[in-house]
């Protein structure tokens, strides 16, 4: 059984079909990304999948069961975590606290347990602390834990908001555009950050334009044009796809 089965899905703004009847599977332990041209309605899709748009047709199962239309809190509580095209930091917090606001969601001390310090408290601090530098580590940004996020560069502050949604502890993490902005070098260690965070069990779905990233670390490529799914398979069998050639990649995508 797939982790994340998605069937049908639509959704419409007035006369505009932004997705179209939409399907696919997402399994365990693997890196599946959606592609395709500008307004393909690959991130209308990832807000139907996260509870930020409800479709107006259409399911989403997670584990066999239905999270269509739920909220995005509730998603997140059953295991499922996004990032968005634009960084959404805590400016003005620390590197290490925004990835402790992100551990929120698990956490059972609340204000005025801390603010009482009740028995437990600091326990519980202690732990997320650690917890909160082991992903920073896993992210290579440990060592700016002490820096304000609104300090970091570009590429930096991409890498913290990875971490901080790896702070809930998902089962599956949906990237929107994650290397957008990057230039070679940081697209690459991007792509080494996303088969570790696969191989600590985190199962990954990425909207990208990034193409030499895609092909690198995807195990299944979704690819949408108009709304609607026109080619679904592993990457080498996407660059020689004639429809998706046509569509997107172009006629040098063939040999590359």
């Amino acid at each position: 059984m797939s982790m994340l089965a998605v069937r049908g899905i639509t959704k419409r703004f007035g006369g505009l079909v932004a997705v179209d009847g939409v399907s696919f599977d997402v399994f365990e332990g693997t890196i599946h990304a959606v592609i395709g041209p500008n307004g393909a309605g690959k991130s209308t899709a990832f807000n139907l999948l996260t509870g930020f748009d409800r479709p107006d047709s259409g399911t989403v199962e997670f584990d066999g069961a239905t999270i269509t239309g739920l909220k995005p809190h509730r998603i997140v509580r059953k295991g499922i975590v996004r990032t968005f095209q634009n960084t959404m930091l805590f400016d003005e917090m620390t590197v290490l606290e925004n990835v402790l606001v992100g551990m929120h969601v698990r956490t059972r001390v609340g204000f005025l347990r801390a603010a009482l310090v009740l028995p437990g408290t600091l326990s519980e601090e202690r732990l997320a602390r650690e917890e909160a530098h082991r992903l920073l580590r896993l992210v290579e940004l440990d060592g700016a834990s002490d820096t304000k996020a609104g300090d970091l560069p570009h590429g930096q502050r991409r890498l913290l908001e990875i971490a901080r949604a790896l702070g809930a502890a998902p089962r599956l993490m949906l990237l929107d555009e994650p290397a957008a902005g990057l230039n070679n070098a940081e697209t690459g260690n991007l792509a080494e950050m996303l088969r570790r965070i696969r191989d600590t069990g985190v199962t990954i779905v990425v909207v990208e334009h990034d193409m030499g990233l895609v092909m690198d670390v995807s195990d299944e490529i979704v690819v949408l044009n108009e709304g609607r799914k026109i080619a679904e398979g592993p990457p080498l069998l996407i660059q020689k796809d004639p429809t998706v050639i046509e569509a997107y990649l172009g006629e040098g995508a063939v040999d590359a």
